[in-house]
């Protein structure tokens, strides 16, 4: 499919001193942060389930799963909740963020390829950078974070959720 827009929406978000974002057609809603119903031997980056208008979404800590420090709950802190399109189904997922800034357009010419570095996080998880006067903007690829057999009871966890 050729895509003839020049430009995509994004949510722009923080985990700690870094922005990213994510295509704003994938963030079904923002929520405060509460604390998850905790799920026992996930990993660690699973803080639980939280129940979502009647769906039970598992609850990711971004900042563990890149390789960061675990989320410090603050004020600011919020959940993204996301429906992210994998190969085989669609994943809802809440995505814990220190703070959610705004939706902006980013010029699909200004989008660079991911970079490979390396060391703080996986760089194959990212799409791309855009730069931006206070620095670098990165574009998580939500297909690729979550798309490893690590994620793959979650559509069971779900079900018997909503359905309790």
């Amino acid at each position: 499919m050729n895509d003839t827009r020049s430009e995509q929406q994004f949510v722009t978000f923080s985990l700690g001193d870094e922005v990213f974002a994510v295509p704003v057609v994938v963030v079904r809603e923002i929520l405060d942060h509460e604390d998850a119903f905790k799920l026992p031997h996930g990993p660690d980056y699973l803080l639980g389930l939280r129940d979502v208008r009647g769906q039970g979404v598992p609850v990711i800590d971004l900042r563990l799963k890149l390789g960061m420090s675990r989320t410090v709950k603050t004020a600011h802190t919020r959940i993204l909740v996301m429906d992210i399109p994998l190969a085989d189904r669609t994943l809802a997922v809440g995505v814990v963020a220190d703070k959610v800034f705004e939706v902006i357009p980013f010029q699909h010419k200004d989008i660079e390829q991911a970079p490979d570095i390396g060391i703080r996080w996986n760089s194959e998880y990212i799409h791309g950078v855009v730069r931006r006067e206070q620095g670098f903007v990165v574009i998580i690829d939500l297909g690729r974070l979550f798309s490893s057999e690590e994620v793959s009871f979650i559509p069971t966890v779900q079900k018997t959720f909503a359905t309790a």
